[in-house]
């Protein structure tokens, strides 16, 4: 890329000063010193100290100046070349949004959120912590779905994160296994140097064909590793209904994981299971992953400079060598 720069840009302030610096010569010059019949002749004349070639000649010269500090502050023109290679890591984020997501328990900003809103600010911040890597989405309840394919543009892929809701996949109830296995034939065939899951869920897997262990142990042959995360505060948590006369109101509903699952089957890839009973260990959890799965870069950064600055010193002696010249040329 073609890009102009000055190695001492700081002179360039001096081109300020000649603003007043022509104001102030506008001021000056040698008063008539003729003799005329009438002073209100001599008044006329006066009151135009400069001539219009004096006033060119004097522009010539302020516009010199200029040249001659464009020329001190070294204008050069530079081809630069960045090289970026990054490793890569492909991530698949696997988020459950059954209907107990919509549960109390967590905070945003200071005041209770559900889980799922909570999830959606804490993965948007990981998405953004890792812009040299493919990410792509899947969610669950009693089948998983495809929010998006795996993607460099995480632009698109944060407002698709943003989107979601409880309710988006009809049946409410927790497919595990059936979500590990989707995201398993998302990474299988890429082409990357290590391919991870991060499956958050706040259940017990019961629905779907696949068991969680099966999905793993197909994980586990083709060298994904399987982050589980589980995430709700121990005991119960206040789970909003509404009831038969339309008024909303929270009901404790008792918290059920199965973590020795989930811990089974995060071993079984060579990954790790964590529990997040609020948005604090929720973030720490995603900030742990992050700097576990570390994306390598190497970047060469190229740059050739050629001084530009003999065009503008020329041009202000041509400027100043023509106003020699018309000034001789004037003298009687």
């Amino acid at each position: 890329m073609n890009m102009i720069r000055f190695a001492q840009p700081e002179l360039l302030w001096l081109l300020a000063l000649l603003p007043l610096l022509a104001l102030l010569r506008g001021r000056r010059g040698p008063a008539p010193a003729l003799v005329f019949s009438t002073t209100s002749v001599a008044k006329s004349v006066a009151r135009g100290r400069k001539a219009r070639p004096g006033r060119l000649l004097a522009g010539l010269r302020i516009a010199a100046l200029a040249l001659l500090i464009i020329g001190l502050a070294r204008p050069q023109l530079g081809n630069t070349t960045t090289e970026v290679k990054a490793s890569g890591i492909d991530i698949l984020l696997a988020v459950d949004v059954s209907g107990s997501m919509q549960a109390l328990d967590f905070t945003l900003n200071g005041s209770p959120a559900s889980r799922l809103d909570v999830v959606k600010s804490v993965v948007a911040r990981f998405i953004k912590a890792r812009p040299n890597d493919r990410i792509g989405l899947v969610i669950f309840a009693a089948r998983p779905y495809m929010v998006s394919p795996l993607t460099l543009d995480h632009d698109w892929l944060l407002q698709r994160l943003q989107s979601l809701k409880v309710g988006m996949v009809k049946k409410d109830s927790t497919a595990i296994g059936s979500a590990i296995a989707a995201g398993v034939n998302r990474l299988r065939d890429r082409k990357a140097k290590s391919r991870i899951m991060i499956l958050l869920t706040d259940g017990n897997n019961n629905a779907g064909k696949i068991a969680p262990l099966t999905a793993a142990e197909a994980a586990e042959t083709l060298g994904i590793k399987v982050y589980t995360i589980g995430a709700g505060t121990r005991g119960e948590a206040p789970m909003p209904v509404t009831d038969q006369f339309g008024r909303k109101r929270l009901i404790p509903m008792q918290v059920n994981i199965d973590e020795k699952m989930l811990a089974r089957v995060a071993e079984k890839t060579g990954a790790k299971y964590f529990r997040a009973t609020d948005t604090k260990s929720l973030k720490k959890i995603y900030s742990e992953i992050n700097s576990m799965e570390v994306t390598t870069r190497t970047i060469k950064h190229f740059s050739r400079y050629r001084e530009l600055f003999p065009w503008p010193v020329l041009a202000a002696l041509a400027l100043l060598a023509f106003e020699l010249v018309d000034a001789r040329k004037r003298l009687p």
